[in-house]
């Protein structure tokens, strides 16, 4: 039993640091994505694309995230959606159409049905408010 104990012991304290430091390069990936030019390109994110970006597979990097953050990578990747869309808006000399292929969306209604169901207002009150 000793002997089990020292040799399983050091790989899960190992696997714990290497966890966080996957939720921090997805946070980072994440920005870097939106703040890119790939979403108008390659448009919306999967959590596919962000897990074979760090090399794991999709079922365990989706595993992984929900078990550290408590939300599903697909609510992760929405939330970072949702911030970088409510910047977009915020320029007013781009119509909210703009913005939504700006931001991968192949059609500006499935936009304002996500950003109003998430953020409780449609992308033009948003912009009225602010």
């Amino acid at each position: 039993m000793d002997y089990c104990q020292r040799f399983y012991a050091p790989q899960f304290i190992t696997r714990d640091v290497a966890h966080k430091g996957i939720l921090e390069k997805f946070e980072d990936l994440l920005i870097t994505y939106f703040a890119s030019e790939k979403p108008f390109f390659i448009g919306l994110p999967s959590v596919a694309y962000f897990a074979d970006e760090l090399h794991l597979s999709a079922n365990y990097f989706g595993d992984l995230i929900k078990k550290e953050t408590g939300k599903t990578a697909l609510e992760f990747i929405h939330l970072q959606l949702l911030e970088a869309a409510k910047e977009k808006i915020m320029d007013t000399s781009k119509s909210i159409s703009e913005v939504a292929y700006e931001l991968g969306f192949k059609y500006p209604q499935h936009f304002t049905r996500l950003f109003k169901q998430k953020v409780g207002v449609s992308p033009y009150e948003f912009r009225g408010l602010n």
